[in-house]
């Protein structure tokens, strides 16, 4: 498998352990960071023009990335509050 960009791991270098906890003890979250591999993995399809869509498409699927690793961020941060 090739890699992806903008993988979580990269996004929040030295919290995978913390990222992977929190997925297990909290649904929302679960749900908060499959939501964000699966734009991430298709934004990737765009730009790579695997799957080639419009520039609104793709426009619209980076802003989702970014709400999606900001809830994420919010999320990390709260908890180690």
């Amino acid at each position: 498998m090739s890699h992806v960009p903008h993988d979580l791991a990269e996004e929040f270098p030295g919290q995978a352990a913390r990222i992977h906890a929190l997925r297990l003890a909290n649904g929302r979250f679960a749900g908060l960071v499959e939501r964000y591999h699966e734009v991430n993995r298709a934004l990737h399809r765009m730009e790579a023009r695997i799957e080639p869509v419009s520039e609104e498409t793709e426009r619209v699927s980076r802003q989702e990335r970014l709400r999606l690793k900001d809830e994420i961020a919010r999320a990390l941060a709260a908890e180690a509050a």
